[in-house]
């Protein structure tokens, strides 16, 4: 699968959609599953923001672009968009993310922009360590780990090319 661009910088974002849509038929083909068209396009409302979106923006677009769709159609595709490993929820926001590691097992870790709501999806596998450890210590079996870290993003913080210090 191929490596997103930071959703606060610069970047082709044509071909970051792109990117995941192939992903996603790649993925659904693998695992047999059916990507219908509404689910698709439902994915394809995701990632063109790279901010995290709700249920009712979906069904909102969706019937900007003349669907006829119901909550529980946009509500399904979610579900199964999630259980796919396409798309990820964050909680704090009750909203959808696309998911920058498609089609690899991973534990969902992402840096909310309090300011613009950019959401960047990390991958730390010592963050992922050191929760399985704590919990391993007490007897704790997780079954599903999410870590939401709000701040301000770069950009926000005026500082769009990531390359500068803060003072802190």
């Amino acid at each position: 699968m191929s490596a997103k661009a930071l959703p606060y910088r610069h970047h082709n974002h044509d071909a970051c959609i792109a990117d995941a849509l192939a992903d996603a038929k790649t993925i659904c083909q693998r695992q047999n599953a059916r990507l219908t068209a509404t689910r698709e396009r439902v994915l394809e409302l995701i990632w063109q923001s790279h901010r995290p979106l709700g249920a009712y923006d979906v069904l909102a677009m969706l019937t900007q672009d003349g669907h006829n769709a119901a909550p529980p159609t946009v509500y399904r595709a979610l579900d199964f968009l999630q259980q796919q490993g396409l798309v990820h929820r964050i909680a704090s926001l009750n909203a959808f993310i696309g998911c920058a590691h498609a089609g690899t097992r991973h534990q969902g870790m992402f840096l909310i922009c309090q300011r613009c709501n950019n959401v960047l999806e990390l991958s730390a596998p010592d963050v992922s360590d050191a929760i399985a450890n704590a919990a391993s210590e007490v007897r704790f079996r997780p079954d599903n780990v999410m870590v939401e870290v709000s701040g301000v993003c770069p950009a926000c913080a005026g500082q769009a090319d990531g390359a500068g210090k803060t003072d802190e």
